[in-house]
């Protein structure tokens, strides 16, 4: 049988990838502006909590929002009227994720100037955003208790590459089967390093401590 010619289409891809995010995170340490990228499935409160952590945070530092979705433009007008702060929409046309050279496409149209922060709320699922690099300096993602505790294990990437894994809605604890404990435990088999941090958006319960956790990550980088 004649051979055919294999294409590692996915693996150059990705190493392309790769290179266009670390210039563009150098690119972004030279202006002094800190890229946060935040994922999550649909429906885990990634907007409510942004509202929540952003209206805690604006007095103390510059923020802007670049909100990505496959269409619509909701949650960025929400950000917007909610925080008072600087919100775009990106349509990704479809796409399951960013990358590097969207995200840049995206910061183009933000007043970098005017801007210490970028948290770039990624487009909601578990398994394409993880897979590339969007040049921020931190990943962090948003677990829901219905979502249960045993996502870590069931997607894996995600996991390994968030250094913040945000649980949201405890206040239903009580009403699910969801073992905080063993979330850590899956979340740290997959990421030794991962902080967790327990919060309900909506009552803006352990906020607080998200809020801190961000503003000490500016702090440091801006230092280094």
């Amino acid at each position: 049988m004649d051979e055919v010619k294999v294409i590692e289409i996915k693996k150059s891809v990705f190493a392309d990838n790769d290179k266009d995010a670390d210039l563009l995170r150098k690119e972004l340490k030279d202006s002094g502006v800190y890229l946060l990228n935040l994922m999550s499935s649909p429906g885990s409160g990634k907007t409510t909590t942004l509202i929540k952590t952003i209206n805690l945070i604006k007095d103390k530092i510059r923020v802007a929002v670049m909100e990505a979705d496959i269409d619509s433009d909701v949650d960025a007008v929400k950000i917007k009227e909610a925080t008072g702060i600087p919100s775009i929409q990106l349509h990704t046309g479809g796409m399951c994720h960013l990358d590097a050279e969207m995200t840049r496409q995206g910061l183009a149209n933000v007043d970098l100037k005017d801007a210490d922060l970028v948290i770039l709320e990624n487009v909601g699922n578990l398994v394409c955003p993880a897979e590339f690099d969007t040049g921020a300096v931190r990943n962090a993602m948003i677990l829901s208790v219905p979502e249960g505790h045993d996502k870590p294990l069931k997607y894996p990437l995600m996991f390994s590459v968030c250094d913040l894994v945000v649980v949201n809605k405890i206040d239903v604890l009580p009403y699910f089967d969801f073992d905080m404990e063993k979330c850590r435990e899956y979340v740290h088999m997959r990421n030794p390093k991962a902080q967790i941090i327990p919060i309900c958006a909506k009552t803006g319960e352990g906020v607080e401590k998200l809020a801190e956790w961000i503003l000490n990550e500016v702090k440091n980088w801006k230092n280094n």
